[in-house]
């Protein structure tokens, strides 16, 4: 029998994270060997990531961190909520977060080549991926600059790490409002920042919907001008931020709530885990 001892079976289960009977299986065919074990243990999850890539990835977790006038935020997923809740998959989506930030990363496939304690974040992920045994996916990294940004992270559920990531990138000195506004989006889910950054496209088939609809109830033809024009600030209210009523307050829009406390919103980023 190979020469090792329960608390060698533990050092490596802490080590990698894995089931009692691979650990001791690994062990038995290497001798008693630590590092080789490891390395046994790794390639077996290296070959069952193969077999794992069509797997759905509809949990995990958004992280994000700023520097200065730069924020860095990530959508690290995987397959269940037991493995996003667990403490490997949260300190990797950190390491991950890191990296990303550290190296400047503004893509998936910029922030997959950044290095990470001399490998790159794709080794890393698929490292961990494979002795845990799901499938995990760097989904989606934005980067917003702006004078100054703030960041709201939301859990949906007390058991789950945070599910939806808002940043927001403004100028002015009142964070507090900065923060409302980047909890209101995580909440209304904006398209687009201003009315003016709707695509012309989008605009022009809701007309046609609202032209019809309109025609449809019988408006009076000289009114209907005025009735499209109403129905589509309906629409700019559904999709642009400063056109949205404000959550904590719907008496008001969100660009009123802005202009009052003094701060220009100049861009956001909104991630939800799975969508």
């Amino acid at each position: 029998m190979a020469d090792f001892s329960l608390e060698d079976i533990k050092t490596l289960r802490e080590r990698l994270g894995t089931g009692m009977v691979d650990t001791k299986n690994a062990l038995v065919e290497a001798g008693g060997d630590l590092e080789k074990a490891t390395e046994l243990l790794r390639l077996k999850g290296a070959k069952g990531n193969a077999k794992r890539a069509d797997r759905s990835t509809s949990e995990g977790i958004v992280a994000a961190k700023a520097d200065g006038g730069r924020a860095t935020m990530i959508e690290l997923a995987c397959e269940t909520d037991f493995v996003a809740k667990g403490d490997k998959f949260v300190a990797l989506s950190e390491k991950v977060l890191d990296a990303v930030a550290a190296a400047g990363a503004s893509t998936v496939e910029e922030a997959l080549a950044a290095p990470v304690d001399g490998k790159t974040v794709a080794d890393l992920i698929n490292e961990e991926a494979a002795v845990i045994g799901e499938k995990f996916e760097l989904r989606r990294v934005s980067v917003i600059e702006a004078d100054k940004v703030e960041i709201y992270l939301h859990k949906t559920s007390k058991d789950l790490p945070p599910q939806i990531g808002v940043v927001v990138g403004y100028t002015g000195d009142d964070a507090e409002t900065a923060r409302g506004i980047a909890q209101h989006i995580s909440f209304a889910n904006p398209a687009v920042l201003a009315r003016e950054d709707v695509p012309a496209d989008d605009v022009e088939n809701e007309r046609r919907i609202v032209e019809e609809i309109s025609r449809g109830e019988g408006k009076p033809e000289a009114a209907l001008p005025k009735i499209i024009e109403g129905r589509l600030g309906a629409y700019y209210k559904q999709v642009a931020l400063l056109e949205q009523d404000y959550a904590r307050d719907n008496k008001v829009s969100v660009g009123k709530v802005a202009q009052d406390a003094g701060i220009t919103v100049t861009s956001f980023a909104r991630f939800k885990v799975g969508a």
